[in-house]
């Protein structure tokens, strides 16, 4: 490891810490003044432009458009459906004033008590409350269906226990609002946006997931289906990274919006709602990461390749400036991002440590010798092996190997999850296993009783009912009782 790196905790040791010093040693968020809140940074940031590009070409290609609703949520819209504001009442952030002004005493600035509103505003905790109220507006006939927007923005749940990506008060995120004439039409939806999830977690972020549905305990409040997406983290962890919800009527009758079918009768839209967040980029971290810092996919990386020279003087410097430059010209014309890092202000050995720490996947070094001999030194992230490689062609090597990286660090993360994945039948192995880090398939009765005991017992909730898997029959790994299949249980952040 670099000296630079040898105040990075190792994931062995303790890997919350490991996690937490990594975010801020990557230069990718920081703590903001305001508890809870974070700071992303420009690094940081350009790995979130890059799943935002990715995800907005993907919601465009499968017929959304982008919208905007506000941030502010009168409290009564919030009482109209039960279900929904008992899920997020305890996590809302209040407006209840509109103006402050000077304290008397000149200790600077107070609420002013005149200014309080005449009913209170929510700092929107999700957005299916406004967003259904104007919908009313929208929707009067089957011609107007079906309505498919998203938003990107903000949004704000407080949090008691916040953590960088992964909890935070505030954070960023997309959310999808459809609106269809029928069932199946927005239960279509729903299984559509979780498979483009899924295509985006492992095509993209190099990430196996799980896809499955949630329990009734622990789906969205308001919905009566929700489909997620679940990744192991290398502490044996389930992370939910993307949820797609199937609301039924429950906003459309909350809201009172209907429409006239095609046979002229009056009925309530069906709806759906689902999104991902900045929590992606705690996955990106939790996944692939390793004790010399951030392992990122090549095709999120904000820099796929940097080159470094190795110089003795303004002439060797200004050789190397030149043979580099075709080289970034080269590969910037195939779609790779490239950082020329020629700055004399920091030493060599600095910058081999921070573009190791900020996952960068392939480093280029040149220096004289090289240039004299035709060859270059390349070093892939991943694996941390180097090799000497002829000048000429390059381009063409680093295009290949940018590929080799992505799909290594895949299989790397799909191997890890699948060795750690095992069926049990009996509640003491499943005890054994969930203590161990392992994503445990068990048999359950299906009540909320049973999956209550076992999360205040293990500390393991039901991540999913695993679609796509063989629903064979057995007994409940807690009751004995009758089970129409197994249920995928884990630890969770």
């Amino acid at each position: 490891m670099a000296t630079e790196l040898k105040g990075l905790t190792k994931r062995s040791e303790n890997y919350s810490q490991w996690y937490n010093e990594l975010v801020v040693k990557a230069d990718l968020a920081e703590q903001a003044p305001v508890r809870g809140c974070m700071v992303i940074k420009p690094y940081g940031y350009a790995i979130w432009e890059k799943m935002h590009e990715v995800l907005d070409r993907k919601f465009k290609e499968t017929g959304h458009q982008n919208a905007y609703f506000p941030l502010l949520i009168p409290k009564s819209y919030l009482s109209r459906e039960a279900e929904h504001v008992e899920g997020f009442a305890k996590e809302c952030a209040v407006v209840t004033h509109y103006r402050l002004k000077n304290a008397e005493d000149g200790s600077g600035v107070i609420v002013d008590p005149a200014a309080k509103l005449e009913e209170e505003l929510i700092i929107r905790p999700t957005s299916e409350t406004i967003i259904w109220s104007t919908y009313k507006n929208w929707i009067k006939s089957y011609r107007d269906l079906p309505i498919l927007c998203n938003q990107w923005a903000n949004v704000m749940r407080w949090e008691m226990r916040p953590r960088l990506f992964l909890r935070t008060a505030e954070f960023l995120w997309q959310e999808g609002h459809t609106a269809h004439a029928t069932r199946e039409e927005a239960e279509a939806e729903a299984k559509k946006m979780q498979t483009v999830y899924a295509d985006f977690a492992e095509k993209w972020m190099a990430l196996p997931v799980i896809k499955g549905v949630k329990s009734e305990t622990e789906r969205f409040a308001g919905a009566l289906d929700t489909y997620t997406i679940e990744s192991m983290t290398q502490d044996g962890k389930a992370l939910q990274c993307g949820t797609s919800h199937f609301l039924g009527q429950n906003f459309a009758k909350a809201f009172d919006v209907q429409f006239v079918d095609k046979d002229n009768k009056l009925d309530y839209v069906w709806a759906t709602s689902w999104g991902v967040s900045t929590r992606l980029m705690g996955a990106l971290i939790m996944a692939h990461s390793d004790d010399n810092g951030l392992v990122l996919p090549p095709k999120l990386a904000p820099i796929q390749v940097v080159i470094v020279p190795i110089y003795k003087s303004d002439e060797d410097l200004a050789a190397i400036n030149e043979r580099v430059a075709g080289i970034v010209e080269n590969l910037q014309a195939k779609g790779i991002s490239v950082k020329y890092d020629n700055a004399e202000n920091k030493r060599p050995g600095f910058k081999f440590a921070d573009y190791e720490i900020k996952g960068v996947p392939v480093r280029i070094v040149l220096g004289m010798r090289d240039l004299q001999n035709g060859t270059l030194e390349v070093m892939r992230r991943d694996t941390l092996e180097k090799e000497t490689l002829p000048l000429e062609g390059i381009e063409d090597r680093v295009v290949n190997l940018l590929d080799e990286i992505q799909e290594n660090i895949y299989q790397k993360a799909l191997a890890y999850r699948n060795e750690r994945m095992v069926e049990v039948d009996t509640y003491d192995d499943f005890k054994t296993q969930i203590e161990n880090g392992r994503f445990v398939l068990a048999h359950w009765d299906g009540t909320a009783e049973t999956e209550a005991k076992i999360k205040e017992e293990t500390k393991a909730t039901i991540r999913c009912l695993p679609l796509g898997m063989e629903e064979v029959p057995g007994k409940c790994v807690y009751t004995g009782k009758p089970s129409a299949r197994r249920v995928l249980f884990a630890r969770s952040y």
